[in-house]
């Protein structure tokens, strides 16, 4: 199993650089001028040739690309030129509130997928089958900005359940943070519970057909034996390979519902460096989020090794 996670990281690593190179030369190619923004409005020539000359960027691109990457592997993103804060900083602090959003949106994506394609798979052809099946459907059809705007006008605006927007910290208690989270989490897990769904019935029902689980049924065990130990861990690798991708998903999804219900997450960093052509914290936000799905993706070819053994001697 270490060999198998140690390949795969070794694996990672060229992906890393190559986005990292792409990021950088898309931020190259950019009308945006990093120069500019530190040098405030109406800069002399001169001004603005110390300006580049203090980002660096009357250098080559390739030394830049070198020393950047160096200094990212020390933990240095560099110094917002807008903020004048270190990007690392601001992102580590802005993390955590993401991290507890995406977190949040996947507990509601599994619960609701799982149960939805156990229960489609179970009854196959019947009317809960029809009806997951259906709600599946419709959950697919709302992207998260619609969700969220349908979810503020009926359980905010009409019934006044949850806030409309505002965020409060875990350290303020678990049900203040629970009533500003729910929405935003809801908003954003609807798409992959559908996506969970159809993928955890599939899975299930060929797990179901096979000839193991007729003899577990042969022997008398109960179904809920049968579907929980038999079935489930044979059809875990697809689900397990659509989690990842839901998972990858949120993180760019956060960036829309972040800013819809004003929760200082990486999205609202990320949107206000668009704004205001904050290159250096775009840069370092990219990477940063490249690092988490490569982490993610580690994760999900681990649980393949776990789920089934015949993959880790490859």
């Amino acid at each position: 199993m270490v060999r198998f996670i140690r390949q795969r990281v070794l694996l990672a690593i060229p992906t890393i650089l190559i986005v990292t190179f792409l990021v950088f030369v898309l931020m190259e190619l950019s009308p945006s001028d990093p120069a500019l923004a530190l040098a405030g409005d109406n800069p002399t020539p001169e001004k603005l040739a110390e300006s580049r000359a203090a980002l660096g960027l009357d250098r080559p691109m390739l030394v830049r690309y070198v020393e950047y990457l160096g200094n990212a592997v020390r933990g240095d993103f560099g110094t917002s030129p807008i903020t004048h804060q270190s990007v690392l900083s601001d992102l580590m602090f802005r993390l955590p509130i993401t991290a507890a959003l995406v977190l949040l949106s996947l507990i509601f994506t599994v619960v609701l997928g799982l149960t939805l394609g156990t229960l489609a798979a179970v009854y196959k052809g019947g009317v809960v089958d029809w009806l997951a099946n259906s709600v599946a459907a419709l959950l697919m059809s709302v992207p998260p900005f619609v969700a969220g705007v349908l979810l503020i006008l009926f359980l905010a605006v009409s019934s006044q359940m949850f806030p409309a927007t505002g965020y409060a910290t875990l350290s303020d208690g678990l049900v203040p943070w629970l009533t500003y989270m729910t929405l935003p989490a809801l908003s954003l897990a609807l798409i992959p519970a559908a996506l969970l769904t159809r993928q955890v019935r599939s899975a299930m029902v060929d797990a179901l057909e096979e000839d193991y689980v007729r003899t577990a049924r042969a022997k008398g065990l109960r179904r809920v034996t049968v579907v929980g130990k038999h079935a489930a861990k044979n059809a875990a690798v697809p689900v397990v390979t659509v989690l990842g991708l839901v998972v990858t998903q949120m993180v760019g999804g956060a960036v829309v519902v972040e800013k819809l219900f004003a929760i200082p997450g990486l999205g609202s960093v990320s949107v206000d460096a668009v704004l205001t052509g904050d290159l250096v914290t775009l840069q370092g936000l990219v990477l940063f989020i490249a690092l988490v799905v490569t982490a993610v993706n580690l994760l999900v070819d681990a649980s393949y090794g776990y789920f089934n053994p015949r993959l880790r001697v490859r």
